[in-house]
This record gives C-alpha cells, sequence and structure tokens, in this order.
C-alpha cells in the first residue's frame, strides 16, 4: 500500500490511500470507456454513470475508515484516464455511436484533433466525477457511522 504524504493542522502525516481498491473500482471507468465505444448509447449513459458512482462510493464508505474524499477523487482522475485511452483508441466507432459529440467536436476550437479533444474533456470529467464519487463517499460514511452507532 502507498502512502501520500500531506500536511494537516498538527502538522505534516502520512495519509493511507487504498490504492488497490482505487484501481479496482477504476475497471468500471475501463469498461465504460470501451462500452461507450461500442454499446452504449448517450441516451443512456448516465443511468449506467449514476449507478456506478452510487457503488463505488458505497464501496469506498464501506472499505476506506476515512480519506474517503481523496479516495473518490483519485478514483475519477483513473476514471477519466481509462475514459479518455478507450474514447481515443476506438475513437471512429466512438463517434459513429455518439453523432451528437461528433458535430459538437467538429465546432470546438480544437475540432480538427478530435483525439486531443477527447483526451482533455476525459480528464475533465474525471475530474469533476471524483468529487462527485468523493462528495457521496463521505456523505455514506457518515450515515454507515450514524447506522453503527
Amino acid at each position: 500500500m502507498l502512502l501520500l504524504a500531506g500536511y494537516s493542522a498538527g502538522g505534516y502525516n502520512t495519509l493511507q490511500m487504498n490504492w488497490k481498491l482505487v484501481l479496482l473500482l477504476s475497471l468500471f471507468g475501463l469498461a465504460m470507456g470501451l462500452d461507450t465505444a461500442f454499446f452504449i448509447s448517450p441516451k443512456v449513459e448516465p443511468v449506467f454513470w449514476l449507478g456506478i458512482f452510487l457503488v463505488c462510493a458505497y464501496i469506498i464508505a464501506r472499505r476506506c475508515p476515512d480519506k474517503r474524499f481523496q479516495h473518490g477523487i483519485f478514483l475519477g482522475l483513473v476514471n477519466g484516464v481509462w475514459i479518455s485511452a478507450g474514447h481515443i483508441l476506438f475513437f471512429d466507432q466512438y463517434l459513429a455511436l455518439h453523432p451528437q459529440e461528433a458535430a459538437l467536436m467538429k465546432s470546438m476550437p480544437l475540432g480538427d484533433s478530435g483525439r486531443m479533444l477527447m483526451l482533455l474533456t476525459g480528464l475533465m470529467a474525471g475530474s469533476i466525477s471524483g468529487i462527485v464519487i468523493g462528495i457521496l463517499a463521505a456523505i455514506f460514511g457518515k450515515v454507515l457511522k450514524r447506522a453503527e452507532m
């Protein structure tokens, strides 16, 4: 298990991150990166993501006694890498299944470089989703803690 140095009000401390859990949960991001390129339409994709966010946040809340928000952030970032990789590797298949995104991409400043735009978009989506997962994990952690009392 890797350690991540951090600073708290009392001085420097060591925050323990469960990287194995983050990497295992990020396999949902890998699956979605591939599945959205081939099978999942943009109309139902948000439903899948909502389920993934809730499941991952619950698992983080159960398995990590603290630093739940940080686990969610890092999970989102790793998911963003997986999603970007899947969409970039299967660029043509992704655009064929997502015609609205393809049209939007052409109208953007980096429209000529679709893969670069996908990389930036995937990493941005990963950052935002990490915040959402982190917040949900923190909330679930508090709810689970109260239920145990």
